[in-house]
């Protein structure tokens, strides 16, 4: 080829050959400009692999911000989802060790008023029972999202939010978000602090993590900066659309907009932080989480709450127990304090994200187009943080009970980690 030569144009180019070309060069500009929003709409994913000393991350792709085209980084703060059940759950664990709470005890010695299933009202609720999804609340579709201006007493007396059929300590699981507001105002009146802060106090300023409960105590300015906005699989934005700065309101506010948090009385409403889903937190900070649970608790829980909190409480045994939308698809096979154990097999069982055979502990998160994990092998220390974006509440789950993007994230980090 001559130096006057076009790549792709021979020596003998006529003009109608010419005029094709043109035309070929313009139709494939056309059709990229066409596929620039579906570039736009790429998940934001990340992923960060563990050992007990070491963190590598392994998968960091799509924008935390597509109105800005921020890229996601392995520090941008995610609302994580129900792995915030396990923050919390590591919170009651530290006043366990602090002889402040006792698993065994009925909570509403820690309430200040009765707390029972009204179908078994000699059956009293503990914490053990709350944090194992075995004391037959039921979130009663949102009725686990409780605004300022309600208390949790209130909501607790609606008839849809106790299962008549199944009491408490029954051996019955049913996955419910309403259980850890109970425990968060237990936490309030056992502290004298608000959730939000005597979660700092207690869990994530000790671990060195640079993140909150509902942009509420603790975040930096930093954090709020870098936070993902969660995107449904339509484009639409569905939470912590930020601008760069806190919200006004970090609660879920009353009819009438109120949301002066000056006022709240500590115990009224443990919802009001979503200690059930609302942690916002990078991968990196959680991969410092899954880091402590490699090193069984060292330093920061008593080899006895560490082994409580591991420990399955309640096992699948085909007919005994639920997920959060009544189905049993065997998502849910063994369970203990907030924390979920996963690929140990059994009748029924679909729960090896994985795919490998390996039991592992931790926890998962799905809400608004988000899905994520925190899973670590006990056997070999080795663990994962990760997050993906945007994916439909329709989609297709994959050859577990895990959705098929869970999987990809999962199979494409493994594969990179600790290279």
């Amino acid at each position: 080829m001559t130096r006057a030569q076009a790549p792709g144009q021979s020596l003998s180019t006529t003009p109608a050959m010419l005029g094709r070309a043109v035309f070929v060069r313009r139709l494939a500009a056309l059709l990229a400009l066409i596929a620039l929003p579906a570039q736009a709409m790429t998940p934001a994913t990340v992923a960060v692999a563990f050992d007990s000393r070491h963190q590598q991350a392994v998968l960091v792709e799509g924008e935390a911000d597509r109105a800005t085209h921020r890229p996601v980084t392995a520090d941008s703060p995610v609302r994580i989802a129900s792995i915030s059940k396990l923050v919390t759950a590591l919170g009651v664990m530290r006043l366990v060790d602090a002889g402040q709470l006792d698993l065994g005890r009925d909570v509403s010695d820690y309430l200040g008023y009765r707390l029972r299933n009204p179908a078994f009202p000699d059956r009293p609720i503990t914490l053990r029972l709350l944090m194992s999804h075995q004391s037959s609340l039921l979130d009663g579709d949102d009725l686990y999202l409780i605004p300022f201006g309600t208390t949790l007493r209130d909501r607790l007396a609606d008839p849809r939010v106790w299962d008549a059929q199944h009491g408490p300590g029954s051996g019955w699981f049913h996955y419910t978000n309403l259980n850890f507001p109970v425990v968060a105002s237990v936490i309030e009146q056992v502290t004298g602090q608000r959730f939000d802060v005597a979660m700092q106090r207690l869990v994530l300023a000790p671990l060195k993590l640079d993140a909150c409960f509902n942009w509420g105590a603790g975040c930096s300015a930093g954090a709020a900066a870098r936070a993902v906005v969660l995107y449904r699989a339509n484009g639409d934005v569905a939470r912590d659309d930020l601008h760069g700065t806190f919200p006004a309101c970090p609660v879920l506010a009353g009819p009438s907009g109120r949301c002066d948090l000056w006022s709240y009385a500590l115990g009224d409403n443990g919802a009001l932080f979503s200690p059930q889903g609302g942690l916002r937190i990078s991968m990196r900070d959680l991969a410092k989480l899954g880091q402590m649970l490699a090193r069984r608790g060292r330093g920061f829980l008593s080899p006895r709450a560490y082994a409580e909190v591991v420990r399955p409480i309640w096992r699948f045994n085909g007919s005994n127990g639920v997920g959060e939308n009544g189905e049993a698809d065997g998502f849910f096979c063994a369970y203990g304090l907030a924390l979920h154990t996963i690929g140990g097999g059994g009748a029924g069982c679909h729960d090896d994200l994985f795919g490998d055979g390996r039991l592992r502990i931790g926890h998962a998160g799905d809400a608004y187009g988000l899905k994520s994990g925190l899973w670590l092998d006990p056997a070999t220390g080795r663990g994962l943080a990760y997050f993906t974006t945007a994916v439909a509440d329709d989609a297709p789950k994959g050859r577990s009970a895990f959705f098929a993007a869970e999987e990809a994230v999962v199979e494409r980090a493994s594969r990179a980690a600790f290279r």
